[in-house]
């Protein structure tokens, strides 16, 4: 399993239709909105690092979104 955190800047005023588009995404654990820098904090868990791609594909597709930054997250084994 990948967690993927993308962050998600939009267009002003698309942040409702946006957030609509966001809670279709297939992966989506959750989402919120933010205030600052980004308008969406979205972690995804999926199942490997090429579906977490194809999946933050689908979002920077999403009508309103400018911009995202992703960073990845894997659990770690004990040794």
């Amino acid at each position: 399993m990948v967690v993927g955190v993308t962050l998600v800047n939009v267009v002003t005023g698309y942040e409702r239709s946006v957030f609509e588009a966001l809670k279709t995404i297939s992966g989506l654990r959750e989402l919120y909105h933010v205030f600052g820098e980004y308008d969406f904090l979205v972690i995804l868990e999926v199942e490997n690092l090429p579906v977490l791609s194809k999946t933050v594909d689908e979002i920077r597709a999403v009508e309103g979104v400018t911009t995202t930054r992703t960073v990845v997250g894997a659990e770690l084994q004990d040794s």
